[in-house]
Parts: structure tokens; C-alpha cells; sequence
């Protein structure tokens, strides 16, 4: 190699390894810095795409997670009401049951009609004002002219309700349970004066009463009838308690389901993005001594020219 005072090849070729030593260090220090091997796209392209579709998916399950808790608490609410009508409808048997009995006397009845009307007015507050979130389960549409499709409940709609389960549009859960709502308003209207929409006072078929208006009063055939339809009711509000509990049932799975693949995702990313603070931290020590070695060397690299005057005296 020629002695030259204008191209000094050795400080050349010295002052580009420094330079390369010094954006490894950087790149390292960046690394063990954020914690993330990719910084930038720059880092890794490919990556950085595939990382980014698997964060969004996570991202995606994560909101699915809590969209599956929001719509378990939901139909629990309304299972939760179906269980106190279970219990009131119980209770309902039991008086007309005993009702039923020649044995009572006129107060008796007159006592059994009054717990039983109670109980019945009861069961419409609770199908009319159980609530989630301020918006009606059930609906308010009572006695004959309920339908499903003139529903205006979330449950009780015949096009019934959509769960979004999952990170994409395919991932739902359909829950349409609007005409046991209808089966289970008549069930209801034919127990009940409330849902009937008529007065312990008026002369309707609809009209439950334990005695008769006229004199003596006697036990009606429409109460010896009534512990047959108060048995009906409970089998379709057994019905309405079977289909939210096994949703609440597949809920829980899907939960499961998600909490085990958002993890496995996270870790499919986490070996994308995540830096190796091992090798990381050996790569720096490495670049960092060849900083020092890089920077001495230029030191003496920037020498050679005066050597020149050594060759002129």
C-alpha cells in the first residue's frame, strides 16, 4: 500500500468499522432500553407484519373476553328473575292446591285469594321491570297481544340477540328464545289477573278467583282448573331457565376457549417482538469494546501521514 498525505486508507476503513460498531451498540442499547427486539420496520419488515396481525388478534380476543363476561352477567340477570318466578309460581301452586280443598271457608279463600293475587301481581313486576344495564329483558308487551316480533325486550325479540364472541365477524353466538316468551306470557296470563289485564272484579274468563261472587260463595271450577295450568307455567319457565343456563354453559367455554388462545397468541408475538436481554447485553459489551478498540486504532491511523515528513527530512 502506497504512503499517501491526501488518502489515508487505514483511517478509511477503521473510521467505517467505528461507525458500524456504533449502530450495533445503538441498536442494543435500544433493545435493552424497550424491551422489544423490533423498534421499528426497519428492524425486522416481515415481523413487524406478522406480529402486528397477531396483536390485533389478541388485542381482538381481549375485547371478545369481556364482551362474553358482559353477555354471561346478562343472561344471569335474567335467570336470576326466572329463579325468584320459579319460586313465586311454586308458591301459587301450593294456594291453589289448598284452595281446591272443600274444606276452606269463605275467609279462607278469601285469605288464599289475596296471598295468590300478590304473588301474581309480583310476577309481572318482575317479567316487566328486570333490567340490565337499564334496558328491559323481558319486555313490557303483556296479556294476548305479545308476540315475539312486537317484542321490546333484548331477550324476548323474535330476531333475538347477537353476541360477538370473538376477534372477527364470524365469531358470534345467536340466541333467539322470543317464542318461548310468547308461550311463557300465555302460560302466565292464564295464572295471573295481571297479566290478563283484568280486576279480581270483573266477570272474565281470565279472571282468577278463589270463590265465586255470587251466594254462598263456592270454590270455582276455573281454581279446581288453575293447579293444572299453575303445573304448565312452571314446565315453560323451566323451559326459558334451561335455554339461559346452557348459553351461561357454552359462555363460560368460549371464555375459556379465548383466555387460552389470546395467551398462546401473546406468546406467539412475545417471540417476535420481545428482545433477548442475554444476547443483547453480550452483543453490547462486544460492540462497546470494539467502540474503544475502533476509536484507539483511528488514533493511530491519523499518525501515517506524518510520516511523510520523516521521507522529506
Amino acid at each position: 500500500m502506497a504512503l499517501s498525505i491526501h488518502t489515508n486508507y487505514s483511517a478509511l476503513t477503521t473510521n467505517t468499522a467505528l461507525n458500524k460498531s456504533n449502530n450495533a451498540l445503538a441498536t442494543n442499547q435500544q433493545r435493552l432500553g424497550t424491551g422489544l427486539r423490533i423498534n421499528s420496520a426497519a428492524d425486522d419488515a416481515a415481523g413487524l407484519q406478522i406480529a402486528t396481525r397477531l396483536n390485533a388478534q389478541s388485542r381482538g380476543m381481549g375485547v371478545a373476553m369481556r364482551n362474553v363476561s358482559d353477555s354471561i352477567s346478562m343472561l344471569q340477570t335474567a335467570e336470576g328473575a326466572f329463579s325468584e318466578m320459579t319460586d313465586i309460581v311454586q308458591r301459587m301452586k301450593d294456594l291453589a292446591t289448598q284452595a281446591a280443598n272443600g274444606t276452606n271457608s269463605d275467609d279462607d279463600l278469601m285469605a288464599l285469594e289475596a296471598e295468590y293475587s300478590a304473588l301474581g301481581a309480583e310476577l309481572k313486576n318482575i317479567f316487566t321491570n328486570t333490567r340490565y344495564a337499564g334496558e328491559e329483558l323481558f319486555g313490557t308487551n303483556t296479556g294476548t297481544a305479545f308476540t315475539a316480533a312486537a317484542a321490546d325486550g333484548k331477550l324476548s325479540k323474535q330476531d333475538g340477540i347477537k353476541f360477538q364472541i370473538g376477534a372477527s365477524t364470524a365469531e358470534t353466538l345467536e340466541m333467539k328464545i322470543g317464542d318461548k316468551f310468547v308461550s311463557l306470557n300465555t302460560a302466565l296470563t292464564k295464572i295471573s289477573d295481571d297479566f290478563a289485564g283484568t280486576t279480581k272484579a270483573a266477570a272474565s274468563a281470565g279472571n282468577i278467583a278463589f270463590k265465586d261472587t255470587g251466594t254462598p260463595p263456592v270454590v270455582t271450577n276455573k281454581t279446581a282448573g288453575l293447579i293444572d295450568d299453575v303445573s304448565d307455567a312452571l314446565n315453560v319457565i323451566g323451559e326459558v331457565r334451561a335455554a339461559l343456563g346452557a348459553n351461561i354453559n357454552r359462555l363460560n367455554h368460549t371464555s375459556n376457549n379465548l383466555a387460552n388462545m389470546k395467551d398462546n397468541t401473546e406468546m406467539a408475538k412475545g417471540r417476535i417482538m420481545d428482545a433477548d436481554f442475554a444476547m443483547e447485553s453480550a452483543n453490547m459489551s462486544k460492540n462497546s469494546m470494539l467502540m474503544q478498540s475502533g476509536i484507539s486504532m483511528l488514533k493511530q491511523a491519523g499518525q501515517m501521514p506524518g510520516m511523510v515528513m520523516g521521507l522529506l527530512g
